[in-house]
């Protein structure tokens, strides 16, 4: 039987669980560089990326993203790669689409801001999104997710073009420090207008964590008829840092990102809740961006009703040899266990 494609699940009401956050989980691993953020694991490291795909799709993911992220014409020919702009999407897309056929889920295409202003660059910008798209309808995809968006203009350009090729659309802001968009249009307004001309779906991505995403989302649900997306990234951000550019290491008082950014890493539990508000707020398109890992999106699965097949190995302390039901554990294990706690012997874990 052929699988349901985005409109069909959405048209039902079912919410389309979607991992990213590849550029700095490959980076953790060792295989991207902070700063530049060139995607050159496609080519190089291939079979690091179909396995990220897998632990993705094995934690809940409903969408194989390809990892198109930064593939454009500008990007590559700042770095001097621009004879490899085509060889890197079209590889991009196939280890996706070979995840995606392998396990039945969503095969979807993605790219992202230039970086480019407009209206001076707007054909340029145009051509950019033009190839990127028109290589991931020829490979096939189930529709495009657009996103990391700065200004409104840029994102109403890159869904024009999805709308040329007939793909589904997923449009995305990303939200910084601003209540703002970079071409000065409120956050709730410019998703509202996204969806005004036509994104199946609209919302926000990166830049913001949990805590500050969560209050923006209420008020498109307020705005917006039709679904909507959240993919903050899992980082702890706040009113004093609304965006992970400006978190602060908490000893030193440097900027943590891009490489210090662990001292504000969410918690699980942090996820899970997030999640849940976002599931009772009917946010339909759900999932994670940067700082992103396979236990997260299970996290995120769990919390939409999801039983992935990584829910069989989601923490049980009652099988730990310290943590679990202290009244069946001998002496010598209690005392190992206040040998690794302290004092605070009534502790819970879970």
């Amino acid at each position: 039987m052929p699988k349901e494609g985005l409109r069909a699940r959405l048209a039902k009401g079912e919410p389309i669980i979607c991992a990213e956050g590849y550029l700095l989980e490959f980076d953790r691993r060792g295989y991207l560089q902070a700063g530049s953020y060139f995607p050159e694991i496609v080519l190089e490291n291939p079979e690091v990326v179909t396995q990220c795909h897998e632990e993705f799709v094995h934690a809940g993911s409903d969408v194989v993203l390809a990892f198109t992220f930064y593939t454009n014409r500008e990007k590559m020919k700042a770095m001097g790669r621009e004879g490899d702009l085509e060889k890197i999407n079209r590889k991009a897309l196939r280890l996706a689409k070979a995840v995606a056929d392998k396990h039945g889920c969503l095969f979807g295409g993605n790219f992202c801001n230039t970086g480019l202003a407009i209206p001076e660059n707007e054909t340029a910008i145009r051509q950019s999104f033009r190839e990127q798209v028109r290589w991931a309808k020829e490979e096939g995809v189930d529709f495009i997710i657009a996103e990391t968006f700065k200004c409104l203009n840029e994102a109403l350009l890159g869904l024009e073009v999805i709308k040329e090729f007939g793909l589904p659309a997923v449009v995305n802001i990303a939200p910084h420090a601003f209540d703002v968009t970079a071409d000065d249009v409120p956050l709730v307004e410019a998703v509202r207008q996204l969806e005004e001309n036509g994104a199946d779906v609209v919302g926000l991505n990166c830049g913001r964590g949990p805590n500050t995403m969560m209050p923006l989302l209420r008020e498109i649900r307020k705005v917006c008829k039709g679904p909507i997306a959240a993919l903050p990234i899992v980082y702890r951000t706040d009113e004093k840092a609304k965006a992970w550019h400006a978190l602060k290491d908490p000893d030193d008082d440097s900027y943590s990102f891009p490489s210090n950014l662990q001292c504000h890493q969410c918690t699980r539990k942090e996820v899970r809740k997030f999640a849940e508000e976002a599931r009772d707020l009917g946010v339909q398109f759900i999932g994670l961006c940067c700082g992103n890992s396979a236990y997260y999106m299970r996290e995120v699965a769990e919390a939409y009703g999801r039983a992935p097949p990584a829910s069989k190995y989601r923490p049980d302390m009652t099988h730990s040899l310290y943590y679990g039901d202290e009244a069946k554990m001998s002496e010598f294990k209690r005392k190992m266990r206040r040998y690794m706690i302290g004092d605070n012997d009534k502790l819970s874990h879970n």
